[in-house]
């Protein structure tokens, strides 16, 4: 496939259309419960290929005061932009691979998957860049080959120990014991930690 295919105007015209089905409409139960457990309220986070950033309500419900949501979608953006008028909230349209910042930790949710796989080892450089020292990169991926040559792209556990590991300490990839009924057993929680280089 090539790169330039899921570009801007692909994910601008699903955004369009409402072909949206990667939003669960809520925010992922392994990823609030890990945030839950997070007393420092002041970290960086960044939501890259935010969609409707669900996250991003749960993270403002508990309190936390430094959010970047990222999109490539403009429609995406506009919708976010009114749903998260909040100062603790900035909106940015932008490619994640031409984006500048410093995060402690990045939020994973179904935006791995909506990149083709040719690009996932410059995702996880570009993660490293991005994340402050110790920074984390918290989230879910799928643990399941759709098969497709559209996303969702899926991988397996032992493939993203493999492109990740060079980069990050793996402290946990393991299967998500709380999935939403629809991706029981199809997903991997990971808490992956920035390497000293």
């Amino acid at each position: 496939m090539k790169e330039n295919i899921l570009d801007q105007n692909f994910w601008n015209s699903r955004w369009e259309n409402g072909e949206t089905g990667w939003d669960i409409g809520s925010a992922s139960s392994a990823i609030s419960e890990y945030f839950l457990q997070v007393e420092d309220k002041e970290i960086k986070i960044l939501i890259p290929g935010c969609g409707n950033a669900h996250e991003a309500e749960l993270l403002l419900e508990e309190g936390f005061k430094n959010i970047t949501l990222l999109d490539i979608s403009p429609k995406a953006c506009e919708i976010i932009s009114e749903k998260f008028p909040h100062a603790e909230v900035k909106v940015i349209c932008e490619d994640f691979f031409n984006h500048q910042g410093k995060y402690d930790v990045i939020v994973e949710q179904t935006f791995f998957c909506a990149l083709d796989p040719n690009l996932r080892e410059k995702y996880v450089e570009k993660m490293f860049d991005l994340l402050n020292e110790k920074g984390k990169i918290i989230g879910l991926l799928f643990n399941k080959d759709f098969g497709k040559t559209t996303p969702p792209f899926g991988g397996s556990a032992e493939e993203y120990q493999k492109i990740f590991e060079n980069f990050f300490e793996i402290k946990t990839l393991e299967n998500c014991y709380n999935s939403i009924e629809p991706r029981k057993n199809t997903e991997v929680f990971i808490h992956f930690i920035k390497r000293m280089h």
